[in-house]
């Protein structure tokens, strides 16, 4: 994982290093082999993830088939140009 700082701006560069490690699970990882979880507390703990992921691709299937309303649209900000990317000669 790389981040790049910008105008020597370190408060920033850590705020998007934060939100990159939190959209991979790394702070989730991190928590769970801090200390040591009961075989009986996985098993609780499995069984629960996988109840969450059925509930999920039964609701996205009820979406596609029109079952369920489709989720609204987030709205979302204009694209920034990237600083890094090259330019284009056509």
């Amino acid at each position: 994982m790389r981040i790049f700082v910008r105008d020597n701006n370190v408060d920033q560069a850590l705020r998007f290093l934060k939100k990159k490690m939190q959209r991979e699970g790394l702070f989730r990882e991190i928590k769970a082999h801090a200390a040591y979880e009961k075989p009986s507390e996985r098993r609780v703990r499995e069984k629960a993830e996988a109840i969450r992921r059925a509930k999920k691709l039964a609701r996205k299937k009820a979406q596609r088939e029109g079952l369920l309303p489709m989720p609204k649209p987030k709205p979302r900000p204009a694209a920034r140009p990237n600083p890094f990317a090259l330019p284009r000669t056509s």
